[in-house]
């Protein structure tokens, strides 16, 4: 789309021609400053005759200042290693193939960093520039990607140390010092052993979720699903560990619609939203299995799962960072991730999932998946 704007070039100097839309798109055309990028445009001497909103708070510099100027002084940039970026590149005296710089990292005076990207424009291939077309864009959001890669990294590395430390420390002693234990104790290192290693494993079985939920590549293998099953199967597996039968509460509305899922995934996010209402919550855990409206577009039923307890609850300014990474809703201990490949896990299929206050006061989390019956048995 042809793009027309409001910061004209001042009057002597050379304007750009008035652009054309292209296939009849007439009245389209955006103005430069509604564009979230900065647009800075060079003409065929090097000067500039466009300078939007966004470029002007990006470098910090009115449009009225450099309108008319040399593109090197409107835009004094330096790459990393301090050499002049314009002078470096030559736009209009070098290669005459070129068409374009990628985009890369660089320096505005002051140091601050943006990512800058040209085009060449010219009348015909091997032709002399007409214009230079530059792009800036903040690096604020790279840089919160970089945290986030930082803080996953740091997480990581805390909550593998601990574990390792201990595999490591009990297998040492058990072969330095076979002899001197009793079985008794040997068994009680091993399983401590065994249950540090289940913690590592688990780990990296997170860690390659998110990997896979971040670049669009976690897998759906759907099968029927009894999600009343399941639900009970979780439940035995707490009383079997310790927990009261009483403090858990099941109700099956039915009929359930047929439920096509990935069973395995199904069972994770069910393992989380109990655990976390066991761990953080209190009383009863309540989980409530009732058909309901499909979250996606030509289904009318889906199957929905809210887990709720009676304990002191999220607070509300809190509760939009829950399916974020690191959200922790205690300090009693976990990565912080589990909610976040939860989301991933049921928006892969489909579905959505919410957090608000159970009638009883405690959290309530509820998702809804699709039956996502299929197409040969519908």
């Amino acid at each position: 789309m042809s793009v027309a704007g409001t910061n004209a070039a001042p009057e002597g100097r050379d304007t750009p021609g008035t652009p054309v839309p292209p296939h009849g798109e007439a009245g389209l055309c955006m103005d430069p400053d509604q564009l979230p990028d900065g647009l800075v445009v060079a003409d065929e001497r090097g000067r500039v005759v466009r300078f939007n909103a966004a470029a002007a708070r990006i470098t910090s510099v009115s449009a009225a200042d450099v309108l008319g100027l040399p593109l090197e002084k409107a835009l004094p940039l330096e790459d990393l290693e301090g050499r002049r970026w314009w002078q470096l590149t030559d736009p209009y005296g070098g290669l005459a193939i070129r068409v374009r710089q990628p985009e890369r990292n660089l320096l505005l005076p002051g140091g601050r960093e943006v990512l800058v990207s040209a085009r060449y424009v010219r009348d015909a291939p091997l032709a002399p520039v007409r214009r230079v077309v530059v792009s800036l864009r903040d690096t604020e959001a790279r840089r919160r990607t970089e945290r986030s890669h930082a803080e996953l990294i740091a997480t990581v590395a805390h909550e593998l140390r601990s574990p390792l430390t201990s595999v490591k420390g009990f297998t040492a002693t058990l072969l330095a010092k076979w002899e001197r234990f009793t079985d008794d104790q040997k068994r009680l290192m091993l399983e401590t052993v065994d249950a540090d290693a289940d913690r590592v494993t688990r780990l990296i079985a997170e860690l390659l979720d998110i990997s896979r939920i971040d670049s669009g590549r976690l897998e759906v293998r759907r099968q029927p699903v009894d999600i009343g099953a399941a639900v009970s199967r979780h439940i035995q597996a707490y009383v079997a560990a310790g927990q009261r039968a009483d403090r858990f509460l099941l109700r099956l509305e039915q009929p359930l619609p047929a439920l096509w899922a990935d069973p395995d995934k199904v069972d994770q996010v069910l393992s989380n939203l109990i655990e976390n209402a066991v761990r953080h919550g209190e009383g009863t855990v309540t989980i409530d299995v009732t058909p309901s409206a499909s979250p996606r577009e030509g289904e009318e039923t889906g199957t929905s799962v809210t887990v709720s307890d009676e304990g002191p609850g999220i607070p509300e300014e809190s509760m939009n960072r829950v399916f974020t990474r690191f959200w922790r809703g205690s300090k009693r201990g976990g990565t912080g991730l589990g909610l976040y490949i939860v989301k991933g896990i049921v928006e892969a299929h489909g579905g959505t999932i919410t957090v608000g206050r159970a009638p009883g006061g405690g959290a309530e989390f509820r998702f809804t998946l699709p039956v996502a019956t299929p197409a040969y048995l519908a």
